[in-house]
């Protein structure tokens, strides 16, 4: 896999999730360092920690964390996350649906943070309803349905899952895209909805989200936390 325009885009809309004055970031799955690079734009003086598991990306993310970790985030052993506290702020840029195990490893980050933000794909948005009831669900190599994606996630699973990792759910706002065809098939989600004895309203707030935007504190953080 070659390093690609996307992978040098930083997602600003996750950036300003960061809690205000965080001097350790560490972010999995880091790519090519463009979270790093926008943020530290903005903090010089935070230690951000990224971690890749492609030689490649960690490589051209070096420019712009202050250290980088080229590991499986998931396969790192209880001492090699000790070394990574306290942490201010982990980050997961379209990362935890990549995972085998994101409830254990959320689990795991718990006591070396105190904040977690995380943007994740909607498995409930209107285009995959669509296709699902015409019975096209195919893996795609990227967007809602990329090949490489383990978990799906809509705002109850994914708001529960950062509850039974112990944490609380401080902030949840959805991305949307204007798409063709979004319009008629919210219409008909509405109608569908209302079918079904469901509130419509919510039907169509939550299927017109193609991605989640969260930020949740650990209700364990850990001892000595940077300011």
């Amino acid at each position: 896999m070659e390093a690609t325009p996307a992978h040098g885009v930083a997602n600003f809309d996750l950036l300003r999730l960061i809690p205000d004055g965080t001097v350790r970031v560490v972010e999995p799955g880091c790519s090519g360092g463009a979270l790093a690079r926008e943020y530290r734009r903005l903090h010089p003086d935070c230690e951000y920690v990224g971690i890749e598991a492609d030689v490649r990306y960690a490589d051209i993310a070096r420019a712009h964390c202050s250290r980088v970790l080229v590991a499986d985030v998931e396969r790192l052993e209880a001492a090699e996350l000790a070394t990574l506290a306290p942490a201010g702020c982990w980050v997961f840029g379209d990362v935890l649906e990549h995972l085998r195990d994101p409830w254990g490893l959320l689990e795991r980050i718990r006591p070396h943070t105190k904040h977690v933000v995380a943007c994740i794909p909607n498995m409930q948005h209107w285009s995959v309803i669509q296709r699902l009831v015409a019975g096209d669900l195919f893996y795609e190599d990227d967007g809602l349905l990329d090949r490489t994606h383990l978990r799906w996630f809509t705002r109850a699973t994914l708001t529960a899952m950062f509850t039974r990792a112990g944490y609380r759910v401080v902030t949840l706002r959805g991305r949307v895209f204007e798409q063709e065809g979004r319009a008629e098939a919210l219409g008909a989600l509405h109608n569908y909805a209302a079918a079904l004895s469901l509130d419509p309203t919510v039907a169509v707030r939550d299927a017109d989200v193609m991605q989640w935007l969260l930020l949740a504190e650990a209700q364990s953080p850990p001892q000595s936390q940077p300011a």
